[in-house]
């Protein structure tokens, strides 16, 4: 992906920390039939692999895991916050009007090699990695072992596991950070200002990003 220099995050911990809190990616390969697609909730292991290790299931029914061979190279792709950003917004436009609209946003992509996992034992040990994960914090946990167990076998066999070795992880926080301090005043304050969530959002992460001068 094009990454200015500027808009680069080249921390890996940043960029393990961003996944774990935006964990549907967008799985993309190339076959015989072209490119293919399949957006799925992703686990991180950072201590797999040189650069750590994606793990996830796609059902059984999708055919990527037909169509792309193991030890492929594939994409993925984790989006965060973003938000329009309206020239309105910086005090530029009104001393010279050379500003035009722009896209404030936080994308991760994530190079690695492709392993689908047809063991039978994987897909319960990562259903209950999955679901702790995301049931943690909940007033009413829901378990695995909440459901009958030839309910959660039947779906067990129904899906395929997926392991991505990470080899090369890019991060884009592109938010601004080509304008003045003005205009960052600017965007922040407007986004702020808003009312909708995921803007406050981008308008903090705007502040935060902001280059030192």
């Amino acid at each position: 992906m094009y990454i200015p220099s500027s808009n680069a995050e080249n921390d890996p911990g940043i960029i393990f920390d961003f996944i774990e809190a935006h964990s549907l990616g967008a799985l993309v390969t190339t076959g015989a039939d072209g490119l293919f697609a399949t957006h799925l909730p992703l686990l991180v292991d950072r201590t797999r692999g040189p650069h750590g290790t994606l793990q996830g299931h796609i059902a059984r029914a999708n055919p990527h895991h037909r169509m792309a061979d193991s030890e492929s190279e594939a994409l993925v792709i984790f989006t965060g916050p973003d938000a329009y950003i309206t020239p309105a917004w910086y005090p530029a436009k009104a001393e010279h009007g050379k500003v035009v609209p722009t896209w404030n946003y936080v994308a991760v992509h994530a190079h690695g090699t492709l392993r689908f996992i047809q063991d039978p034992a994987f897909p319960h040990a990562h259903l209950q990695a999955l679901t702790t994960r995301h049931e943690a914090g909940r007033d009413q946990e829901w378990s695995v072992s909440d459901a009958p167990a030839e309910f959660i076998a039947g779906l067990e066999r129904a899906i395929v596991g997926v392991e991505i070795t990470i080899t090369r992880l890019e991060g884009k926080w592109k938010m601004s950070q080509n304008r003045s301090a003005a205009d960052i005043d600017g965007v922040v304050r407007g986004l702020a200002d808003s009312g909708d969530e995921v803007q406050q959002r981008v308008a903090e992460i705007v502040e935060a990003r902001r280059p030192a001068r």
